[in-house]
């Protein structure tokens, strides 16, 4: 069980200021983080029930060789280019 005190620590660790008026809230907010931590926890990771809800195993497509376009095609709109490859500008 999270106490008054448990809060004012780590609010203080975390450099937070805590109103009197709002301990009582963020003592009960907490212990209920707590205690559903611990209820996840004492879960079994035994069953793989959900490994495979939709039944998909490898949904990756294999790799198809396609021609290529030819370099003529591709550097037909190239503002500069030389045996084959895009000139570029070298920068900086």
């Amino acid at each position: 069980m999270v106490t008054h005190e448990d809060v004012l620590k780590i609010a203080r660790l975390a450099k937070l200021q805590i109103r009197e008026d709002e301990l009582e809230a963020f003592t009960k907010d907490m212990d209920e983080i707590i205690n559903f931590a611990n209820t996840i926890n004492q879960a079994t990771v035994e069953s793989s029930d959900f490994d495979h809800i939709n039944q998909l195993e490898n949904v990756f497509r294999e790799d198809v060789v396609e021609p290529s376009l030819p370099s003529e095609d591709i550097l037909r709109n190239a503002e500069s280019q030389e045996d084959g490859y895009f000139l570029v500008k070298k920068r900086g």
